[in-house]
């Protein structure tokens, strides 16, 4: 939000208004509210008034609050009743009206901080692309996945390491030197740049280029130079020369940018298939509630009627489940007073009912 102001400050002095709207827009929806606000749902939901939970409300308020500040030149009547509906709730009369304040000031900012999180948004979004090219639901936990960075970002992944896999839904992260490990390449000769210069030679150099290894390879990469024998001739070749080709290992996915290298590990186990099923199983029991106007509170009982195959996957992981629905009770069978819908779960079809939970 600090950097936004900075940002929008500059726009406006310079009548760049397109760009200013814009940054706020973009803060909004892509910082705000699906990065922040959704990963702070579990410190929001809190039953307890604890210091985690008061810093998430404090947080988005104070964000909130400078949104509407920033955006109302351009939005004026709902930013004006945004504004006083926060104010009116928490009876911090700063103004009457938006149009009134202050323009806000940043009291706080730390660039480090801002640095680590986007390099963990930018793996978390390439994983979530690789994901939706080869179909694996986010929902479906992996085993392992292997990040490639240049040397001065690797702690920034380390340090980042919780956020990534809760985002990614996998297990467990690595942070590689170089990206050998996850993909295999080879080399091949450039004959635009080569062939003026090595005529008589070419055939012999295309021959011993094609034979370099994967220390040769990184080595050009990383130096933008390499020299080969070639017919007792030394040759200098330059990333120009040559032709570098990358594929990925067998049972990966692999997928580079900007600097950023990440492979992911698809090979399911029958534990990881039975948490991917639980997790399903727990989306349409949060449908549910919502579709039932249930409190985000309110405890429940749960009732499902499947295959023996579904139904031993969401006993496996009962307690997962339970946790994360707010339920008391977790029954195989069928309720008579509950609200219920028919689900297709992947290959199986259920039916699910819930039920408020009495005291």
């Amino acid at each position: 939000m600090a950097q936004l102001v900075k940002v929008y400050e500059k726009s406006m002095d310079n009548y760049d208004v397109t760009r200013a709207a814009r940054e706020v827009a973009e803060f909004t929806i892509d910082q705000l509210s699906n990065w922040y606000v959704r990963r702070s749902r579990r410190r929001f939901w809190k039953s307890e008034m604890n210091e985690s939970k008061l810093s998430a409300y404090q947080t988005l308020y104070e964000c909130l609050l400078t949104i509407t500040k920033l955006a109302s030149p351009f939005a004026p009547f709902v930013t004006e009743e945004i504004y006083r509906n926060l104010n009116d709730t928490t009876g911090n009369k700063e103004s009457e009206s938006v149009h009134l304040v202050e323009f806000p000031t940043i009291d706080y900012y730390d660039e480090e901080l801002e640095q680590k999180m986007d390099m963990a948004q930018r793996i978390v979004y390439l994983s979530r692309s690789m994901r939706a090219k080869s179909n694996l639901k986010v929902r479906q936990p992996l085993k392992k996945i292997l990040v490639s960075v240049g040397k001065n970002q690797r702690k920034a992944v380390n340090d980042m390491k919780d956020v990534i896999l809760e985002e990614v839904n996998i297990k467990e992260l690595e942070v590689l030197e170089d990206d050998s490990a996850i993909v295999n390449k080879s080399a091949k000769a450039n004959f635009k740049s080569l062939g003026p210069r090595y005529g008589k030679l070419m055939k012999s150099l295309a021959s011993e280029i094609a034979k370099l290894d994967q220390e040769q390879i990184k080595k050009l990469e990383e130096k933008n130079e390499l020299t080969i024998d070639v017919q007792d001739s030394k040759i200098e070749l330059t990333l120009d020369d040559v032709e570098i080709i990358s594929t990925e290992i067998e049972g990966w996915l692999v997928e580079s940018e900007e600097g950023v290298t990440v492979g992911i590990d698809t090979e399911l186990t029958d534990d990881l298939i039975a948490e991917g099923y639980a997790r399903e199983f727990v989306n349409r029991i949060q449908n549910m509630r919502k579709d039932a106007d249930f409190d985000v509170v309110d405890k429940i009982k749960i009732y499902y009627q499947s295959d023996e195959k579904l139904s031993n996957y969401i006993n496996k992981f009962s307690d997962y489940i339970s946790n994360e629905t707010l339920a008391d009770e977790l029954n195989s069978g069928k309720s008579e007073n509950g609200y219920s819908e028919e689900w297709e779960i992947g290959d199986f079809n259920c039916k699910i009912s819930i039920e408020r939970a009495s005291y």
